[in-house]
């Protein structure tokens, strides 16, 4: 048996002891053979049988001669035992398999705006060293990821800002410029040394719906440039706001990534002030530990600080 089936028969002995023996038991009919298929001394196989029938109050088998057979009781728990075994097998391999280091799976979660460059680069990365490792990628704002993260659906996910109540660690793994971006042609697309973002208070802009990180951001950044912002449309998506914004629809505030510099409908403005960028991290539960596959890329990943969007 490879390990992956020894794994799974040691947990299902923890989880159900007696019923897999008495399901041996009751298939053979016959004490000694089923004690070597269960590879246990045949006395403590037959005490552990008694002891199942002195639980359940209930004779599971007849005992004549030197043979047994199922009572009818017998026969009821035997079926169950059938069904309820094979689907109990296949969920603790599932559980296993999830979990081997080099074979399991990572759920991991991400923003919208770390999809299209550094995500796919970090898994390249990684999976070089571990190509047997699945994933399940989740996408979404922050709040939602956090979310997902304590209900167990997410091992670990990249965020920004990153989280800091209780129960969660995080750690820094990068900082990304958010510029002001205007249609291409707007007046302040001519500010090559920059401005402050004060500046723009008279634009429309096209903000990040509220429950995401960038929503948070930069609702701060507006509070420190002193202003509150006349928003005209809220999206979730990066890739949408910067279209409205090359329609000509409004102004918005996005992380300055390699495919929004080289979009030629749009131009990108720095802001000088105050100091407009985001932090991106890796967060997961602080007392949940961790699969072996989701602990090797969480301190792989961390490998990646200061290079991570670069």
């Amino acid at each position: 048996m490879n390990e992956t089936g020894d794994a799974v028969v040691a947990a299902l002995d923890a989880l159900a002891p007696r019923l897999r023996q008495f399901a041996v038991v009751a298939r053979e009919q016959h004490l000694t053979r089923a004690a070597e298929i269960l590879g246990v001394p045949q006395p403590t196989l037959s005490r552990s049988i008694a002891r199942l029938e002195s639980d359940l109050g209930i004779p599971l088998f007849t005992r004549p001669g030197r043979s047994i057979r199922l009572t009818r009781h017998g026969t009821f728990l035997y079926e169950a035992s059938e069904r309820i075994i094979p689907s109990l097998t296949a969920t603790l391999t599932h559980l296993v398999e999830e979990a081997d280091t080099e074979r399991g799976r990572v759920a991991l979660g991400f923003l919208h705006t770390l999809g299209g460059q550094a995500v796919p680069r970090l898994l390249r990365d990684f999976r070089a060293l571990h190509p047997g490792i699945r994933f399940a990628l989740v996408q979404g704002g922050s709040e939602a990821l956090l979310a997902r993260l304590k209900e167990g659906e997410l091992d670990v996910y990249l965020t920004a800002p990153l989280p800091t109540g209780p129960g969660t660690t995080a750690r820094a793994l990068d900082e990304q410029r958010i510029d002001l971006f205007v249609p291409a042609g707007h007046p302040l697309a001519r500010r090559h040394d920059g401005i402050r973002l004060a500046e723009a208070s008279g634009e429309d802009f096209i903000c990040m719906e509220p429950g995401y990180g960038l929503r948070a951001i930069t609702d701060e950044l507006f509070r420190a440039a002193g202003f509150e912002p006349r928003i005209t449309f809220e999206g979730e998506e990066a890739d949408t706001a910067r279209g409205l914004v090359g329609a000509g629809l409004g102004v918005s505030l996005l992380p300055a990534t390699e495919s929004s510099l080289s979009d030629p409908a749009v131009s990108s403005v720095r802001i000088t002030a105050p100091k407009a960028v985001r932090t991106v991290g890796l967060a997961w539960l602080t007392d949940r530990p961790l699969t072996a596959p989701a602990s090797a890329f969480r301190d792989f990943t961390l490998t990646y600080a200061g290079r991570l969007l670069h």
